[in-house]
């Protein structure tokens, strides 16, 4: 259930770029074509674009990819993701690009789990990096969140934990936001989660609802709603 849960995640993280200036035409149109598994406009969209945004574009071409059983396709995007944001890491620091180039870290040990010992400390590193350079924002708190919900026990992970962080994603998404802002429905998506796993099957319906009401048009959210819908009327 959790690895469906991973790869059907919309909660991954996206920033802007440092040698183009920041497009939220881009981010919004990458975000309506990821929620609705647009393949081909994903794929148009990582090709158009340049620097964060085409990793962005490459990084949800990767989840959708995934979710449709293409999973070469989905290997290839993520390759690509991380190389741009590599290249931007070494040019110039960043919270934003760091903490989603710690996602695609995470999401390439999913689907590859011998991944995990070389990439799991790089993801690590990278969310460390990113939070020492931005302790209040928002992304980098959700990006720890979903580490510590798809994390084994064994190895650190907490459902406790994660929803806690999430909470302070949400908590922070009340700051004054400068450029792109993206990642409240998500933060109260996988809070839900955590609070489902913990037993608190309400608490999870309400951050799902929530989440609709922060984006009406979040894939992810609704499907938790009609999937938990669905296994209260068996």
């Amino acid at each position: 259930m959790k690895t469906l849960l991973l790869a059907s995640s919309l909660a991954l993280i996206n920033t802007y770029s440092f040698a183009a200036t920041p497009s939220n035409a881009n981010i919004t149109s990458v975000d309506a074509a990821a929620n609705s598994m647009n393949i081909a406009k994903l794929q148009q969209l990582s090709a158009s674009t340049q620097d964060y945004d085409q990793a962005y574009a490459q990084y949800r071409l990767a989840i959708s990819a995934n979710v449709m059983g293409q999973k070469s396709l989905a290997d290839s995007a993520l390759t690509s993701a991380q190389t741009t944001l590599e290249t931007l890491e070494a040019s110039q620091a960043n919270a934003e690009s760091l903490a989603l180039l710690s996602s695609v870290y995470g999401m390439q040990i999913a689907l590859d789990a011998s991944k995990g010992a070389v990439l799991g400390m790089k993801s690590a590193k990278a969310i460390a990096n990113a939070e020492q350079l931005e302790p209040q924002n928002p992304r980098v708190a959700l990006v720890k969140a979903i580490a510590a919900y798809n994390t084994p026990a064994l190895f650190g992970g907490s459902m406790q934990n994660a929803k806690t962080l999430a909470s302070a994603a949400i908590e922070r998404f009340a700051l004054p936001c400068d450029n792109i802002c993206w990642g409240e429905a998500e933060a109260y998506t996988w809070r839900g989660l955590a609070k489902q796993e913990l037993g608190d099957s309400q608490g999870a319906i309400e951050d799902w609802q929530q989440a609709l009401k922060v984006q009406a048009d979040y894939g992810w959210a609704k499907f938790l709603l009609q999937q938990n819908q669905q296994l209260s009327a068996k």
